[in-house]
């Protein structure tokens, strides 16, 4: 007797296709409420992301995207980071490059815990981001409310994550070795400034 025959009652479940998988997800993205999120610091890296949103972020990339009239800056420092953190500043002969996210609205509040919100030291700002040759409207970013008028530097730590961000998410080489090179004199600066007052 043949084995085939003997146990009609088992049924082999075929493995699932990535690409239906994938089609699967983003229906499942779109039937509940979503917003768009410009991430420009640390937020750029979807593992540290992760880490305060308690899920898996890389289904939510749409890309690296670029706000216009604005330019970089470590105007906060925050305490749990121990070190500067990065801001931005209206500048309308600059931009920003970062990732945009659409990220589920359920997450609004965990984004916003993580930014300090509630604490008055970030805000929201909705600005446009242009990402695939398409212009996004509405989009959230977070701005420092009392900017500190010396910028302040990053620590090792926040460095590698922002740097670790621009690169896992596409960001033009040109403008890693741009983020590279300012937050390093950034900490050059702190540190001359430091071996001024020991002296």
């Amino acid at each position: 007797m043949s084995h085939q025959t003997s146990h009609p009652h088992h049924t082999w479940v075929q493995p699932h296709h990535p690409v239906k998988l994938e089609m699967k997800l983003q229906h499942q993205l779109h039937k509940e409420p979503m917003f768009y999120y410009f991430a420009y610091g640390s937020c750029m890296c979807p593992v540290d992301l992760k880490r305060s949103l308690g899920e898996n972020t890389h289904p939510y990339i749409i890309g690296p995207g670029v706000l216009k009239g604005y330019r970089l800056g470590f105007h906060l420092y925050l305490p749990t980071r121990k070190c500067g953190v990065l801001d931005i500043v209206q500048d309308p002969k600059a931009s920003v490059k970062g990732v945009l996210y659409q990220l589920p609205l359920r997450l609004s509040e965990y984004l916003d815990q993580r930014e300090g919100v509630s604490q008055n030291l970030y805000r929201h700002e909705s600005v446009e981001i242009h990402s695939h040759n398409k212009v996004y409207e509405d989009v959230r970013t977070y701005v420092v409310v009392n900017k500190l008028e010396e910028e302040v530097a990053p620590n090792d730590w926040y460095f590698n994550v922002v740097l670790r961000g621009a690169i896992t998410c596409g960001l033009p080489e040109e403008y890693c070795w741009h983020l590279f090179n300012y937050m390093y004199k950034l900490q050059q600066h702190h540190q001359e400034q430091q071996f001024r007052r020991s002296a």
